[in-house]
């Protein structure tokens, strides 16, 4: 029998949103670990806010709602709280009631510079990060450092000479016609109005030059999670400063190997991972004038040949950061905020990551 086409107005339902959301759901066991995470921070959101005037919007669901956005890949923030209104899902993990009204977009652009000040990305990775390491499933002896670029929130329109004026255009003032082919353009003598800290750059040979960043992590290669991270201003060595950068802050005393491909190949970058007791596992560059700057006393351990096939795990990370959480074209200008976010997706990278490793104990709990 044919059931009939009708449209109800009303409901009443006594169902709350943690019954409606299916027990084997994977959001179930994210929210775990990031309520787990919340409740270690507390004392600094204690911090962030004063103890007088009108309650705010709890920092651990703005929290939960971004992660929803890259776990997602929601496009934008406003469409975010879109779908958090009609969402059963989204509300139970952002921890709102059915009835509860969504704030409104611009909440973010608000509490965006405390949390930053704060540096809130990076005590929440670091909080997922030992919640890992307790369940051990992190190595604490090999790891792989590499970099990527950032396209960012600017065109190349808005790349003008230094202490020049606007283009105008009588047509279109808000985005002017500007050809600039011919014209010699470099960081030492142009930046960009939209992003100045943004740098003109391109990945390798016959790659196309645009503005952006350089997004780089240190992976741990027992089950590729994101060990730390740092955002540079992109240039010629901003990868490696950055891989030295993260390799002083593993902790002193123990002897540690780095997995990276041959752009790492330096006799410099190479002499100061030794000095800081790290085993550098480069890929050699049998191409380079002098000699490779990795000798046969590295390259003969059976270690070197399983770090070089380890190290191209992190390339999944920063497929995820850029497809998923949506950081291939960035939507945030300024270093800062920049940092921020990719510090941020890289903590929902690995709430992914340990959801797959952490199910069977983590649902039955």
């Amino acid at each position: 029998m044919r059931g009939g086409d009708q449209n109800q107005s009303g409901m009443f339902s006594y169902f709350s949103p943690h019954e409606r959301v299916r027990k084997e759901h994977a959001l179930r066991a994210i929210r775990k670990i990031v309520d787990r995470a919340l409740r270690e921070m507390s004392p600094l959101f204690d911090e962030m806010y004063s103890e007088i005037g009108r309650p705010s919007i709890a920092p651990e669901k703005l929290l939960r709602a971004q992660l929803l956005q890259m776990l997602y890949s929601v496009r934008s923030e406003r469409l975010l709280l879109e779908e958090i209104d009609y969402s059963v899902l989204f509300r139970w993990f952002v921890g709102m009631n059915m009835d509860e009204p969504v704030w409104d977009p611009t909440v973010f652009t608000k509490n965006r510079d405390r949390l930053l000040e704060h540096a809130v990305a990076k005590a929440f990775f670091t909080q997922v990060w030992q919640q890992a390491e307790q369940a051990k499933l992190t190595s604490d002896e090999h790891f792989t450092v590499d970099g990527t670029l950032l396209e960012a929130c600017a065109s190349l329109k808005s790349f003008h000479k230094k202490g020049a004026a606007r283009h105008d255009d009588p047509d279109d003032p808000g985005n002017p016609s500007v050809n600039f082919h011919g014209e010699q353009r470099s960081n030492e003598t142009h930046e960009s109005s939209t992003d100045p800290d943004a740098k003109l750059a391109r990945k390798g040979c016959g790659k196309e030059a645009k503005l952006s960043y350089c997004g780089n992590l240190l992976i741990e290669n027992g089950n590729g999670l994101i060990a730390n991270t740092e955002l540079l201003q992109a240039n010629g060595t901003a990868e490696r400063d950055a891989a030295l950068l993260m390799l002083e802050q593993i902790p002193a005393g123990q002897r540690v190997t780095v997995g990276a491909d041959k752009g790492y190949e330096t006799k410099e970058f190479v002499a100061e991972c030794r000095q800081m007791k790290v085993t550098p596992h480069v890929a050699q560059n049998t191409l380079r004038r002098g000699g490779s700057a990795i000798d046969a006393r590295t390259s003969r351990h059976a270690g070197y040949q399983i770090s070089q096939q380890k190290r191209k795990r992190i390339e999944e990370c920063f497929a995820w950061l850029k497809t998923i959480a949506l950081l291939r074209k960035l939507r945030h200008r300024g270093i800062f905020k920049v940092g921020w976010i990719f510090t941020f997706a890289a903590a929902a990278y690995n709430l992914v990551r340990m959801r797959k490793l952490l199910a069977p104990a983590v649902l039955s709990a």
